[in-house]
């Protein structure tokens, strides 16, 4: 992508430049590569906390797009020293509010009608002020509170020159540094991208709104605002008003009055649910988004932001959790690899000792000392040092669970994530259980039976007339055709009745929808029998399988 030389573009240019001539330095790069704290002095840790609060400062007087670039460079622990991470996970998105006529124009113009006919009141002071949108508190015309979020004017167009500018800086650092090669900013920019633009789609943000609720639902002491779709468009969403104060601000006296370990526990294992059961997740839950409700209840605020993953990624993520609480380390290297790539450089035997140390380093901690947010964020910096590609997933989860941790300590300073994963283990296997035969999935399998049947047919004519034709080949050092003929007979057997079990099972829980008045233990009937024969039919299978198959002898040796 050529350089653009649009004035705008340009001043842009100078801004980024001068950020990375100011911090870009050998000094903070090297300090990346951590050292501990305790090894640092204490002029040393003073000096690097200023610089970083400075870097926090600079990148707010720059704007939206560069406030979200600092929150998204507050997970990468694999390229910033921990003084930068912290300050720039306090770095603030509060900025000052815009004019409320332009709220009212923009209101108005969204939702069709002046605001005095779509609302009781609406407050003309803002509740909040962000660098994407502000808040105001209104009534609707049946009584409910609401908060109305409201975009801020030009604010998309803004982001998008801001991020074309950076995407061209960040391809030219990839294609002529080393460091480009290694930390890849273009697949950063990239992330960035996507998640912003997203942010700025209210009527998205409602979808996941609904998404959340249905999902935590089994949480009594967990809630997620309602929207109000008919009140909500893209530039402006409206949304049920839930009272209460920033986990952050609650007072010590209060929390101690409140069953805070429980809650601990319950909106931990509702983050692991999340991640690990639904692929879908609130993925920012900073202070600024967990409340403490008047009824002393957890609220999760703000869904412009949510990660999404793959069931395979879901799977080795559980097991890479269970293998740090548990201590495992090699265990936990080995799936850290299933979920990346590698680059041209990567040090596949460095990563493993690497990962191995620090899961047992986490093994010995105190309680009060285990992060889990911070053990994969320490993961990610091993994996970017070995040059390993993990992905972006990987990323937002790390970010997830730091802020995630910092919720969950406030409520209960020696709350145990690793207790938790282990006991929360067997039911997050159970539910994914579940949803592999639910009707989409069995759907699915339904489908690739009825492949494999169409295929079938064909594929044995071709190994019959390889027979018949003496053209099979089998690599054997010596065969027996009565032998061979007995066995594919077996063979064929029984795949032919696995197809009939397996089309027994999936016709059944396809009926099972059909309401009818014969039922077994309270089942529709006809499918209930269809299970207990397949069942039956398996059973039967298995113990063929055990008694008559034979074990192959072991070749005597002649030599």
């Amino acid at each position: 992508m050529a350089l653009s030389l649009k004035s705008e573009r340009l001043k842009r240019y100078k801004d980024i430049v001068a950020l990375l001539v100011k911090y870009g330095r050998s000094d903070l790069v090297n300090q990346s590569d951590i050292t501990p704290a305790e090894a640092l002095s204490r002029q040393q840790i003073a000096t690097a906390d200023e610089k970083a609060s400075e870097l926090a400062s600079d990148l707010e007087a720059l704007g939206p797009t560069f406030i979200k670039l600092g929150q998204l460079l507050s997970t990468r622990g694999d390229l910033l020293p921990e003084p930068y991470l912290e300050a720039l996970e306090r770095l603030q998105d509060q900025i000052e509010p815009f004019a409320y006529e332009e709220v009212e124009r923009i209101v108005s113009s969204e939702l069709g009608g002046r605001l005095s006919k779509l609302f009781l009141e609406f407050k003309t002071e803002p509740f909040a002020a962000a660098s994407l949108a502000q808040v105001h508190r209104a009534t609707m015309r049946d009584g409910r509170a609401v908060v109305v979020k409201v975009q801020r004017p030009g604010i998309r167009e803004q982001i998008v020159e801001d991020l074309d500018a950076l995407e061209q800086v960040a391809e030219f650092i990839d294609a002529h540094t080393e460091i480009g090669k290694r930390y890849e900013f273009t697949n950063m920019l990239a992330d960035l991208r996507g998640s912003l633009l997203h942010e700025l789609d209210f009527q998205r943000e409602g979808a996941n709104l609904h998404k959340l609720r249905k999902s935590l639902r089994e949480f009594e002491n967990i809630i997620v605002p309602e929207p109000i779709d008919d009140y909500t468009t893209a530039r402006v969403i409206t949304m049920e008003y839930i009272p209460g104060k920033k986990i952050t601000e609650v007072s010590p006296l209060r929390l101690m009055d409140m069953d805070t370990s429980g809650l601990a526990t319950e909106i931990f294992r509702a983050y692991l649910k999340q991640i690990l059961v639904d692929g879908f997740f609130h993925a920012d839950p900073h202070p600024g988004n967990v409340f403490i409700t008047e009824d002393d209840r957890i609220a999760l605020l703000d869904l412009g932001m949510v990660g999404h993953i793959s069931g395979n990624f879901r799977e080795n993520l559980l097991r890479l959790l269970l293998a740090i609480s548990e201590g495992r380390g090699d265990e936990a290297a080995e799936v850290s690899i299933k979920m990346g790539e590698p680059k041209p450089n990567f040090d596949k035997h460095d990563f493993e000792h690497r990962t191995a140390r620090l899961v047992a380093q986490h093994g010995d901690a105190a309680v009060e000392q285990i992060h889990a947010g911070k053990m994969v964020l320490e993961i990610q910096r091993n994996a970017a040092e070995c040059w390993f590609r993990l992905p972006s997933e990987f990323t937002m989860i790390a970010k997830t669970m730091m802020n995630l941790d910092r919720a969950v300590y406030v409520l209960d300073p020696t709350f145990d994530p690793n207790a938790v994963i282990r006991q929360e283990a067997t039911n997050i296997m159970a539910r994914q259980v579940i949803q592999s035969v639910e009707p989409g999935a069995v759907l699915a399998r339904a489908i690739e039976v009825k492949e494999f049947v169409e295929r079938l047919p064909t594929r044995v004519n071709k190994i019959l007339d390889s027979i018949g034709n003496n053209e099979l080949k089998i690599a054997v050092d010596a065969i027996d055709e009565k032998v061979l003929l007995d066995g594919l007979q077996k063979v064929a057997n029984r795949i032919t009745l696995g197809l009939v079990l397996a089309a027994l099972i999936v016709g059944a829980a396809l009926m099972m929808r059909v309401d009818t008045p014969f039922r077994i233990f309270g089942y529709p009937g006809l499918p209930t029998i269809f299970f207990l024969l397949a069942a039956l039919a398996g059973l039967i299978l298995v113990a063929s399988i055990l008694l008559t198959d034979k074990k192959p002898k072991k070749k005597a040796d002649d030599d």
